[in-house]
């Protein structure tokens, strides 16, 4: 039954697979391990962890299989909180002291903004392994520290692990964010001159990712016209990314148009299309991408900012007024605004288009990472870092906020959204407004 278990949870149909677990008359360590990962790997780290505590409670002692699978869950939902809770047990057993275990645990601060923290448990390590160079390289990059990634990797080539394909994916992404063009040219070459690792599609659209966020989308786009493979949506997307940035839509287009081909039911990319033409003031154009969404029966996904606080979730839209503390938040937040005004910000409607200036700045004054971070504020003492997960690439405008707002509130603001980490303190951000 364990079998079954295990292959419902990797078909994402985890509630048929807790069913079958509680169908066993008898469950050895081995099935609560499957259904510990079975929620770890569908993104539910409070019940992976509520199935560890039972495990626990049922006469079972959790072995190093068990914290390795809770321990990327609570990486990859950025709790850190319960992280910290499987960390202090781990150490408890011993288990702290394994490879695989360390690992996790270096994958999980990093993932969760805590860089430093993810350092020091990797130098104390006596033995690393190659996954535990790619997490802490990929840590660095994910965080905005590319200059810190490649130094790394630069310490891994001289070491007896060698690279492999998911490393390079790493330093390209951190290259990639830090606009260390040449560095990444060079890497992505060094691949098969120096490691004999032929590159896969993730790795050109890394590369492709590096040179549009530099502003060079020609030379990004014949990148892509001499690729020895097809291009995949992973280098379409990467492009059509690139051309939003810097408002590029001839290119954008043509993107868009290989895009529609291969996966022509993803939203996201005719809404990227129209936000192109919508800087552009092409309105007509807008309007048709509009209609092709609704013919085509697609939406918008909505922007949503998470805060954790005192082990529970508050979740934020743009606008939204049904928390409890509703009135407070955007009390705070209207005096926020007024106080980050005094000091320089000026609100950035280019991230809204065809609206009226004063509906403008009321709807930038509303995004959900404001939400999140005025509720922050307000239940958190001074000095309290506050850390932001947003599930969309955060806007001009909130990024440029919360620069002010640390710097008015002197909290160090952490956002996690959709492809990197920002660290925001004294006025300043870790991308270098480079994202």
């Amino acid at each position: 039954m364990t079998a079954v278990v295990n292959m419902y949870a990797k078909c994402r149909r985890i509630e048929e697979a807790r069913r079958m677990f509680d169908r066993m008359p008898e469950r050895d360590l081995v099935a609560w391990n499957a259904i510990v990962a079975g929620y770890a790997q569908n993104g539910m780290a409070e019940r992976a962890l509520e199935m560890v505590i039972r495990l626990q409670k049922d006469g079972r002692k959790p072995d190093s299989v068990t914290l390795v699978s809770a321990l990327p869950a609570c990486a990859n939902v950025g709790s850190l909180k319960i992280g910290k809770t499987v960390h202090a047990f781990a150490m408890k057993a011993g288990f702290d002291s394994l490879v695989n275990v360390s690992t996790a645990l270096v994958d999980l601060y990093a993932k969760c903004g805590s860089v430093r923290v993810a350092r020091r448990l990797f130098d104390a390590m006596e033995e690393r392994h190659v996954t535990t160079w790619n997490a802490m390289i990929d840590g660095y990059g994910t965080n905005g520290f590319g200059k810190s990634a490649i130094d790394l990797f630069e310490q891994m080539k001289r070491s007896s692990v060698k690279p492999n394909d998911i490393t390079f994916l790493s330093v390209l992404s951190a290259c990639g964010h830090s606009g260390l063009v040449q560095e990444g040219k060079k890497y992505f070459a060094g691949m098969k001159e120096d490691y004999g690792l032929e590159p896969n599609m993730d790795h050109y659209g890394c590369m492709v990712d590096l040179l549009g966020r530099a502003g060079r989308l020609h030379e990004a786009w014949d990148f892509i016209q001499k690729m020895p493979i097809s291009p995949g949506i992973s280098v379409y997307g990467a492009m059509l990314g690139a051309c939003k940035i810097h408002k590029n839509v001839k290119l954008g287009e043509e993107a868009a148009q290989r895009l529609f081909e291969l996966e022509p039911d993803e939203g996201g990319y005719h809404v990227l299309l129209a936000n192109i033409y919508a800087a552009a003031s092409m309105w007509e154009d807008v309007a048709r991408v509009r209609t092709m969404m609704e013919k085509k029966g697609l939406q918008k996904t909505p922007g949503y900012s998470s805060i954790d606080l005192k082990n529970e979730m508050h979740t934020f839209y743009s606008g939204s007024t049904d928390h409890p503390q509703s009135q407070k938040i955007y009390t705070r937040l209207a005096r926020l605004i007024d106080e980050i005004k005094a000091v320089g910000y000026v609100p950035d409607g280019d991230s809204l288009h065809d609206v009226e200036e004063d509906v403008k700045e009321q709807l930038l004054g509303t995004h959900s990472e404001k939400l999140a971070i005025a509720f922050g504020l307000i239940n958190t003492t001074p000095g309290t870092s506050l850390q932001i997960r947003k599930n969309l690439r955060v806007c001009n405008d909130c990024h440029e906020a919360t620069k002010f707002i640390s710097q008015v509130t002197g909290r160090e603001i952490i956002v996690r959204d959709m492809q990197r980490f920002h660290h925001f303190k004294n006025g300043q951000c870790s991308c270098g407004d480079y994202w």
